[in-house]
């Protein structure tokens, strides 16, 4: 059996070091030249290379002791992705890093590159890279050079063992990177096999559909202003936030204030289809009529008597708007001029509605439950690339 050796990093490496971010900043940044890596470039075992920076010759020759060479590893130290990394590929060399990347160069005669990636992306190594400035004081986000330096590495002392160890994860994360695409692209297939029967129900009309916009289908309303000290983090009504809608309420009103504020302003009917105005726009969930208050203007509804169009068909509406378009490409918020002025199509006929929203209800039910299998299996599949990661550096490949 292949001796397993434990080293401190420094004792592996020729280089660990990060770089600086130009003078000017990103207005410093060119179309071509030299490339600057940062931290969004840097994924786990993954390069992306969208929003890559470039940097011209002078600027680059100021970052000459951060070169980045062929075979690097490049580790995020600072931020939200601390001890993200990945091997630096060949097509974005010569290249530079910023202050927010580190570049571990291995002794290759000692300890192969890939094998060093796949080590620090392992969950067991990558929690001790987390916590391996605790208790000098220091956060989780942020790793300074010492740390690195003294940072522990378990590796075979073989060479070949350890390129055997890189040949089996090759093959085995390939085939799960496979299998995880081929499931996303089943998981978008059924969302989209949804999308386009919901956008030919509300194109493809029959001889008695009317189209009327819907502001004049009901009033557009929302709940009068509420003021902050008016809540509380614990009491007796839910008030319901953009960031909460949908989900649990994190504030709340006395009873006394929403009794007064019933008696005087509108509220919804149990039944109502409540909309999100702001944030994730077109948000939409049925108001189960419970006792609750809603953040103005970011949630509204449209007050429907519903002789001429049941909420449950309006619902479904909802679900195939394209909010991007009736709110505009730069605004992030929908306003209610723009509700009011969105044209919906439907049938007279009630029964006709109740029908459509009732079909869609077993579709959109078949679609969730697609998305949940599908959801599992992207799960189950990294999952498996844990526990591969685990198995290979416990010494059991």
């Amino acid at each position: 059996m292949t001796a397993w050796v434990s080293k401190r990093l420094s004792e592996v490496t020729s280089k660990i070091g990060s770089g600086a971010t130009p003078l000017g900043g990103e207005v410093a940044y060119k179309q071509h030249g030299i490339a600057l890596i940062r931290s969004l470039n840097v994924h786990d075992g993954e390069f992306r290379l969208k929003d890559l920076a470039f940097l011209d010759q002078v600027q680059a020759s100021r970052l000459d002791n951060v070169i980045v060479e062929s075979g690097d590893i490049l580790l995020n130290i600072t931020g939200a992705s601390v001890a993200r990394c990945c091997l630096v590929p060949e097509e974005v060399l010569p290249a530079r890093v910023n202050q927010h990347v580190a570049i571990v160069r291995p002794l290759q005669n000692l300890l192969l590159p890939k094998f060093l990636q796949y080590m620090l992306v392992s969950r067991d190594c990558k929690d001790r890279l987390l916590h391996t400035g605790e208790s000098a004081g220091s956060t989780r986000q942020a790793l300074t050079k010492a740390q690195l330096q003294d940072f522990d590495v378990r590796f075979p002392e073989s060479i070949n063992e350890q390129r055997r160890i890189v040949t089996l994860l090759d093959e085995a994360l390939a085939d799960i990177a496979t299998a995880k695409a081929n499931a996303e692209k089943n998981l978008q297939n059924a969302r989209n096999l949804f999308s386009s029967h919901l956008q030919s129900i509300f194109t493809t009309r029959g001889e008695d559909w009317v189209e009327k916009p819907l502001g004049d289908i009901g009033k557009v309303s929302m709940c009068k202003r509420i003021f902050k000290e008016q809540t509380t983090p614990t009491g007796d009504i839910p008030f319901y936030k953009i960031g909460t809608f949908g989900k649990q309420a994190d504030a709340f009103i006395h009873a006394e204030i929403y009794r007064q504020f019933r008696q005087k302003y509108s509220f919804p009917n149990k039944g109502d289809v409540l909309v999100s105005a702001a944030g994730t726009v077109g948000r939409r969930v049925v108001y189960d009529g419970e006792d609750a208050y809603f953040q103005d203007s970011n949630i509204v509804w449209i007050a429907n008597d519903q002789t001429k169009l049941l909420n449950h068909f309006l619902y479904h509406f909802y679900g195939s708007c394209d909010w991007n378009s009736t709110q505009g490409a730069t605004i992030a918020r929908l306003y209610n001029d723009n509700l009011r002025q969105i044209v919906i199509a439907f049938p007279q006929s009630l029964d006709e509605q109740k029908r459509i929203a009732t079909q869609l209800d077993v579709l959109t039910d078949e679609t969730n439950r697609l998305t949940d299998i599908y959801r599992q299996k992207l799960t189950a599949f990294d999952d498996l690339k844990k526990s591969l990661l685990h198995q290979a550096f416990s010494g059991q490949l």
